[in-house]
């Protein structure tokens, strides 16, 4: 079944591919909105908006890859499908390094078409499931002190109670107060439950960076 919240963005300067492409898709009851130039989608699509991108390499104006690489700069991962004729295999290929999903040669293959789709939408949902669960990982930490952060960041690297207190200039009662504190907000109830849910909030971080988090 395929979800009403998504949608394939078709972006070519040719009527006659946008229209062929709008026809197959809908039939497959997928929900399309088409541009005639790369300008025109820039201006009109918004980030939330889930699906995927099918993209011309070669077009009057902006060209596909220079779309991407638009997109790149406004952080907008939407994963793109380029589209291009044989002659420009090489140009495709550039815009796989752009970061493409993939590229379809032209006239493209109905079925080819449906199946490359097919993933690229499956892609976006789990990157798109994948951020919500960072920003609730995020969220739950905004409930803490700084000095919660400080003891939290501190007993994620293995630092002892002791050695916090001595850091902190407290006493380690004082510290074991906040650790409780901070582990019954995040609703933990072990280290390492702490420490999975810091690396839930920043998956890029490792143990040994939370400074950089902080």
């Amino acid at each position: 079944m395929i979800p009403n919240s998504q949608c394939v963005f078709i972006v070519d300067d040719d009527a006659w591919v946008r229209d062929s492409l709008t026809v197959l898709l809908d039939l497959k009851g997928y929900r399309t909105q088409s541009f005639a130039s790369a300008e025109e989608f820039l201006r009109d699509y918004r980030p939330a908006s889930a699906g995927c991108l099918l993209l011309d390499v070669r077009m009057a104006g902006m060209s596909g890859l220079e779309l991407q690489l638009a997109l790149r700069e406004r952080q907008i991962k939407l994963p793109v499908i380029v589209m291009t004729a044989h002659g420009d295999v090489p140009t495709a290929r550039a815009a796989l390094v752009a970061g493409a999903v993939d590229f379809l040669e032209k006239p493209v293959d109905p079925e080819l078409l449906l199946v490359t789709v097919r993933a690229a939408l499956d892609g976006d949902a789990a990157q798109r499931s994948v951020a919500r669960k960072v920003e609730q990982e995020r969220r739950k930490l905004d409930v803490l002190t700084v000095r919660e952060r400080q003891i939290m960041e501190m007993i994620a690297e293995g630092t002892h109670n002791r050695d916090i207190a001595t850091k902190l200039g407290i006493s380690p009662r004082t510290v074991e107060g906040h650790k409780a504190r901070l582990m019954d907000k995040l609703q933990v109830r072990s280290v390492t439950e702490l420490v999975h849910l810091v690396l839930g909030a920043m998956p890029e971080t490792k143990p040994g960076d939370f400074k950089s988090w902080f």
